[in-house]
């Protein structure tokens, strides 16, 4: 049986980590504290970390759009590879515009997008419809990539008010790699491969006659300097030439991974190839609405907390108030955890959470119910306690683990909306069981031994 003393130092901790949980969930009112402090007593005492939740798209507001894409030029084998390579391509333009971890899916010929909180719509659609550009670049004559190199030192460190004052700031911002006749368009495919010697991954690229030609004179005149590969403007990789290379094949090498090596063909292979795509829905999501279905889905998680509480505190008496203090820690560890991964809350993954909260209960009402078989039995109360949670466990165990298969099917095959639905309830299984299996137990044992366990009409 564990100490007294021991299982106060564990509520104690218990209690630390919520506070420091509830801080960040929602720091407003210990921030206010320390602008107080910092006005009354003259300190300069921090805030606490302020990160805001994600929210998705129903709530942020944004933008829902499909593309269909255009594969009547391309081989059956070679369009799941294609959409694929779309799919990142689109990802990295939608995040040059500032959207977070927007929602791009793959749906046969069709993507779709969605960008929630998108600044500037219009822009956002012009730019991904465009197709996917693959260029190679040489670096610039030697005297203007050192002045590049002697102005980015010059300007490093620096304010945007100190980089103006210097003359020819604008030189650090620039390119070093200069466009050459070598794109997209002349290279055949490119494939992974690994070397013979220490088995490391590589990219082979293949070239069509003409694109071996310009290929060939590139790497002639640039051996021991870098050729950089560039996709919608974006450097990928610079290889180092190390000798001219003729024939239209060459290998990129390094040190990175098998799936380093595969996004890299899956992404060279998609600006190759010409696949543009069009858009054919667009669905525009205000933040009004989304402020609106926020506060409801708030206001009807209280009232269904609320009921929760005062179901249990009627059936259950001094257990129910334990285990809804429980419950309360709970849900402040489960807001924390949602913004430290971060979860993107949509009004699917908000409904994942409150139903984690009653399957939450339920694992109490299990363990409770079997407390009350022991007491009926004579038994003393140390002893109910710990049968009532051993009794209860393999039930607990067994329907939670069941919601966690269902939770990894869903999110591994369902939509995005399902998918968050999925995270969100899987992530609250798993904090309920820790909040009633251990939590709810240091609560009770905190009474064994004392005048308050010889009361039966509590228990």
């Amino acid at each position: 049986m564990m100490t007294k003393r021991r299982v106060w130092l564990i509520l104690i901790l218990i209690f630390i980590l919520a506070i420091l949980a509830g801080n960040l969930s929602y720091p407003k009112y210990f921030n206010q504290g320390v602008d107080f402090l910092n006005w009354k007593f003259n300190l300069n005492l921090p805030y606490f970390w302020d990160k805001p939740f994600k929210l998705g798209l129903d709530l942020q507001g944004g933008s829902h759009l499909i593309y269909e894409a255009d594969l009547s030029q391309i081989e059956q084998k070679d369009k799941g590879n294609a959409m694929a390579g779309l799919r990142d391509v689109i990802e990295r333009r939608v995040n040059y515009f500032g959207v977070q971890e927007p929602i791009v899916q793959v749906q046969g010929q069709r993507l779709i997008v969605e960008l929630a909180g998108v600044i500037d719509q219009a822009q956002a659609i012009k730019e991904i419809g465009k197709t996917p550009f693959l260029e190679f670049k040489e670096l610039k004559p030697e005297d203007v990539v050192k002045k590049i190199e002697e102005k980015r030192k010059e300007i490093e460190g620096k304010t945007t008010e100190e980089i103006q004052l210097i003359p020819d700031w604008q030189l650090g911002f620039e390119d070093p790699f200069q466009s050459t006749n070598l794109s997209g368009k002349y290279l055949q495919k490119a494939e992974l491969g690994s070397d013979q010697t220490t088995y490391k991954p590589n990219v082979s690229l293949q070239f069509n006659d003409e694109g071996a030609k310009i290929f060939e004179e590139l790497t002639a005149k640039n051996v021991g300097k870098p050729l950089a590969i560039y996709i919608d403007q974006t450097i990928i990789s610079a290889p180092v030439v190390q000798e001219k290379i003729s024939g239209g094949r060459a290998q990129i090498t390094g040190s990175f991974t098998v799936e380093e090596a595969r996004d890299l063909v899956r992404n060279l292979n998609a600006g190759a190839l010409p696949v543009p795509i069009k858009l054919i829905s667009q669905q525009n999501v205000g933040p009004t609405l989304g402020k609106i279905s926020l506060e409801q889905s708030l206001k009807a998680g209280i009232l269904g907390f609320l009921g929760v509480i005062l179901f249990m505190i009627l059936f259950y008496r001094f257990p129910g108030i334990l285990a809804s203090l429980a419950l309360i820690i709970y849900i402040i560890l489960a807001l924390a955890v949602f913004k430290l991964l971060p979860v993107t809350l949509t009004l699917a993954g908000i409904a994942g959470f409150l139903l984690s909260i009653g399957m939450a209960v339920d694992a109490n009402i299990l363990i409770f119910s079997r407390m009350r078989e022991e007491l009926s039995q004579q038994k003393t109360f140390s002893t109910a306690v710990e049968e009532g949670f051993r009794r209860a466990w393999p039930s607990i165990r067994d329907s939670n683990f069941n919601s966690l298969i269902v939770c990894a099917i869903l999110f591994g095959f369902a939509t995005s909306f399902i998918k968050g639905f999925a995270l969100t309830l899987a992530i609250g299984i798993l904090i309920s069981l820790f909040s009633a299996i251990f939590i709810t137990r240091m609560f009770l044992r905190i009474f064994i031994g004392t005048r308050l366990e010889k009361i039966k009409w509590f228990w």
